[in-house]
């Protein structure tokens, strides 16, 4: 799963990488840049299939058109790459509703005898990628509409393998516009999914004060030395 990423770069960074501009009264509508610790409910600037020129703010956590009540998108964070086509939830989405969702790393935590260890996973050149994502717009009993997204996960590459289970498909710049491509069927869309690059990541100890949302500032994605295992030391 992965339900911890960040957003470090201001708007102008990301208007240039992904060449898309913000609308002016969407950037007072999700959480204000640059963001250390992007957490599922935040709402995040994403670029959709139906309009590539714009970023759209975006709440993590998929609510289907179909919910019933918009707290379902908390259970909704990730979509299996493997099921995407199986999933109510996900499967029309893959056809219509697919999307960019930037970031420039992720968290995840490693298991040890001693608890869990936060690590930092991010390109070696700290430079902005995105992952795959897919969006939902929702219409409350009330009548208000709210846009939400999924970050897409897969099978670890050889880097994150040793820290968790599972990754988000992060996307290569020619997979970027593949994703977005009208001309592909959803089977072959999933077919381009492959792991990131070993060799273009990284991934060091964090502290684990990104285990709560409450602390956002550039200390969470400071390598720290990583503490060692000491249910694990034996004494002699």
């Amino acid at each position: 799963m992965c339900g911890r990423s960040s957003l470090t770069k201001t708007e102008k960074e990301l208007e240039q990488r992904f060449n898309a501009t913000f609308y002016s009264e969407d950037l007072e509508q999700y959480n204000p840049l640059p963001n250390y610790n992007v957490a599922p409910s935040h709402i995040m600037p994403i670029i959709t299939q139906s309009d590539r020129e714009h970023f759209q703010p975006m709440r993590w956590g998929f609510i289907p058109p179909w919910a019933k009540d918009e707290k379902v998108g908390f259970k909704k964070i990730n979509a299996r790459v493997e099921t995407l086509l199986e999933k109510n939830t996900f499967k029309k989405a893959v056809s219509d509703k697919r999307c960019l969702v930037p970031s420039d790393g992720f968290y995840e935590w490693k298991k040890k005898q001693s608890g869990k260890q936060a690590f930092r996973i991010q390109k070696k050149d700290s430079s902005l990628f995105c992952y795959a994502g897919l969006w939902s717009k929702w219409i409350s009993p009330e009548g208000d509409e709210i846009f939400s997204f999924t970050v897409i996960t897969q099978a670890p590459n050889k880097l994150v393998e040793d820290i968790h289970d599972r990754m988000p498909v992060i996307l290569t710049k020619e997979q970027e516009d593949l994703w977005l491509s009208e001309e592909l069927s959803p089977e072959n869309l999933i077919e381009i999914l492959e792991p990131f690059p070993v060799e273009e990541l990284q991934a060091f100890p964090v502290s684990n004060k990104v285990n709560s949302v409450k602390n956002n500032d550039a200390s969470l994605i400071e390598r720290i030395v990583e503490p060692p295992d000491v249910s694990v030391l034996t004494l002699f």
